[in-house]
């Protein structure tokens, strides 16, 4: 293999300067590896490579486990290879065995800087501003010369949700590579797209209210209201709703409130309160 100034052995004694400092400047892999390790010697070629490709936009630094037992021992090595991402100092990304090229190529470019990046930076502070349709013009244009940048649909549904243009947000989302649709982030997006979707023409909340005070099974209107609280932020108010909707009728919009509450868990991610609603709606469904 060539030699490339993009990667280097690291030691108990510069992992400071070469790795977490340096991770400041730009993206730092760190292979934990050792000399009778097959699968490390399979994977070396494929690192050796990523950093000629990514030409000092990301560091390849190896730690030899055998020799840096501290280091392994610090950082909860147990099998080899064992490959983590810093930046900024810190461990932002991680993976175990050898895993094929695109793969890992694929975690990189998620954290990896790209020219497209400052335009999305811009086009967020522009929406911070005010100026949606300005932001949702320069992210489109920005995702339409760099379409490899998979950070830039996830920002421009997000401004597209706060507009209200929930089918379109949801339409780029779903074009997104299986691999990045995966993402807790654009999981999420979905989620939020769900509701939104929802409430595009639905009345106001406290009317909605009303129209379930009158009428408990009035599904469609307990529907919209559990969107309406959930993009406020009131999940209980709003899972309560979908699981009375559940208790009420199953066959209710292809069961709208099983539906609704997978959808609320996905926005909670790992919030404490997913676990009893969670358990409510298993109870419901068996």
């Amino acid at each position: 293999m060539s030699e490339t100034p993009y990667l280097y052995d690291v030691t108990q004694a510069d992992f400071a300067e070469r790795v977490l400092a340096r991770s400041h400047e730009v993206p730092v892999l760190v292979d934990f590896w050792a000399d009778w390790c097959g699968p490390c010697r399979m994977l070396a070629p494929v690192l050796h490579k990523l950093a000629e490709d990514f030409g000092g936009q990301l560091i390849v630094a190896k730690v030899n486990s055998d020799a840096e037992q501290a280091l392994s021992q610090q950082y909860g090595i147990r099998s080899l290879p064992t490959v983590k991402l810093f930046r900024d100092g810190a461990v932002v990304d991680e993976f175990m065995g050898v895993q094929p090229e695109s793969a890992i190529r694929a975690m990189l470019e998620r954290h990896v800087p790209r020219d497209s990046d400052t335009v999305r930076e811009k086009a967020l502070e522009v929406w911070r501003s005010g100026d949606a349709a300005a932001a949702a013009s320069m992210l489109q244009e920005a995702a339409e010369k760099d379409p490899e940048n998979t950070k830039i649909v996830p920002d421009l549904a997000r401004v597209l949700l706060a507009q209200g243009e929930a089918d379109e947000a949801e339409r780029l989302l779903r074009s997104l590579p299986a691999n990045r649709a995966e993402d807790a982030d654009v999981k999420r997006l979905l989620a939020s797209a769900y509701f939104s979707r929802l409430i595009t023409e639905a009345p106001a909340a406290d009317a909605l209210k009303e129209r379930v005070d009158t009428d408990p099974k009035d599904f469609a209107a307990l529907e919209q209201l559990a969107a309406h609280w959930i993009l406020e932020g009131n999940y209980e108010a709003g899972m309560d709703a979908l699981l009375q909707i559940m208790r009420g009728d199953r066959k209710y919009n292809d069961d709208a409130g099983r539906r609704g509450l997978l959808a609320a868990f996905e926005l909670l991610g790992d919030d404490e309160r997913v676990t009893p609603y969670r358990r409510q709606m298993f109870n419901l469904l068996h």
